[in-house]
C-alpha cells in the first residue's frame, strides 16, 4: 500500500526578529531579536510531515543564493527525498520577513523568488516521485497555474489532493470540488466560500458551503479555540491544548503537515484532527517555522500528557 506524501511547495529562507511589540505604522522597534531559519509554507508541512513520521519527497524551486545547500542538507537531514528540489539559475530563492510580538503574533512579508520557478515543467519532471504518492499536499506560495496542473494530474490517478489555501488569494475555485481535502483557518475559510467569518458558526457555514461545492473534506482550524472537519455525513471538532504561544508562524503547516502523516497511516478523522493539533501545539511553544516542528516521539508524549 502506497505511504508516501509528496508535498509540493514553497521553499523560503526566514529572517526574524522577536520584539516586546510590533511596530505602529512609522514606529521603529529597537531591541529586537534577530534569528535566520528556514521555512516556507511547503518546505514547513514537509518537514513537519517527515519529523512526525511521514515517507516524504518534497517538490520545490530554491534559488542560487548562499543559503542553498544547508536548506537542501537538512531536508536530507530529516529523511526528506529531495530529489525534485530543483535549483534555479540567476535568481534568489524565496525570502520572508517575519516580525513577531510579545504574544505571538506576527507581520509577514514574502518575496516568492525561485517559487514561482515552480512550473507545470517541473511538474513534469517530478512525476515518477508523484506516481508513488498515497496523498499529494500543497500549498499556496507557488503559481496558480501550477496548483490547477497539480490537481488535474493527480484527479487523472486518482491521488487525494489536500490542498492548504494559504495564504488566502485568487484563484479559479471551478476546481474546488477537484479538491479532496481543503485545510483552511477562518479567513481563508471565509474567502474560499467567499462569505464574511468572524464566528465558529461563520466558518462551519464556510465548511458547509464548501461541502456542498464537492469538497469531501474540509478541515477548519480555529487556533487557541481548536479545529473542526466537516464531511458530507459528518463534524468532528477537537479542543485546543493548552500551551504558552511564544510563535505562531508555522502552526497551520504543522498541522497540515501532521494531518497527512495520521491520514496515510489509515486514523479515522477525530484521531486525525487530535495528532496534527497536538503537533500544532508544540509548535507554537518555540521559535521559528522549521525549528518549531516536532517529532513524533514528542507528538505522542504530548498527547499522553494531555
Amino acid at each position: 500500500m502506497k505511504n508516501k506524501i509528496v508535498v509540493i511547495g514553497s521553499s523560503n529562507i526566514d529572517l526574524i526578529m522577536k520584539m516586546d511589540h510590533l511596530p505602529e505604522k512609522g514606529e521603529t522597534v529597537t531591541d529586537a531579536d534577530f534569528i535566520q531559519v528556514y521555512g516556507g509554507k511547503g518546505a514547513n508541512q514537509a518537514v513537519a510531515a517527515a519529523r512526525a513520521g511521514g515517507n516524504v519527497a518534497f517538490v520545490s524551486c530554491v534559488g542560487d543564493d548562499a543559503y542553498v545547500p544547508q536548506m537542501i542538507r537538512n531536508y536530507k537531514n530529516d529523511k526528506i527525498n529531495t530529489e525534485c528540489v530543483f535549483q534555479e539559475r540567476e535568481i534568489a530563492s524565496g525570502h520572508a520577513l517575519i516580525m513577531i510580538g510579545d504574544k505571538g503574533e506576527n507581520y509577514i512579508s514574502v518575496a516568492p523568488g525561485a517559487n514561482y520557478n515552480l512550473t507545470s515543467e517541473r511538474i513534469d519532471e517530478a512525476l515518477p516521485i508523484i506516481d508513488e504518492a498515497a496523498i499529494i499536499v500543497m500549498q499556496y506560495e507557488i503559481p496558480e497555474e501550477t496548483i490547477k496542473y497539480v490537481i488535474d494530474i493527480a484527479n487523472s490517478k486518482n491521488i487525494p489532493v489536500l490542498w492548504n489555501v494559504a495564504p488566502a488569494r485568487d484563484f479559479d475555485f471551478s476546481y474546488i470540488p477537484k479538491v479532496n481535502i481543503l485545510v483552511l483557518n477562518e479567513v481563508e475559510a471565509g474567502f474560499v466560500a467567499g462569505i464574511t467569518v468572524k464566528t465558529q458558526k461563520d466558518a462551519e457555514n464556510a465548511a458547509d458551503i464548501l461541502i456542498q461545492k464537492g469538497v469531501e473534506r474540509v478541515i477548519i482550524t480555529l487556533g487557541s479555540q481548536g479545529a473542526f472537519a466537516v464531511t458530507k455525513n459528518e463534524k468532528v471538532n477537537v479542543k485546543a491544548f493548552i500551551v504558552d504561544a511564544i510563535d505562531t508562524t508555522a502552526a497551520g503547516d504543522t498541522f497540515c503537515g501532521c494531518f497527512a502523516v495520521a491520514l496515510v497511516e489509515g486514523k479515522n478523522l477525530k484521531e486525525s484532527l487530535l495528532f496534527a493539533s497536538a503537533g500544532a501545539s508544540i509548535s507554537v511553544t518555540r521559535m521559528g517555522a522549521q525549528p518549531s516542528a516536532p517529532i513524533r516521539e514528542e507528538i505522542e508524549k504530548f498527547m499522553n500528557e494531555h
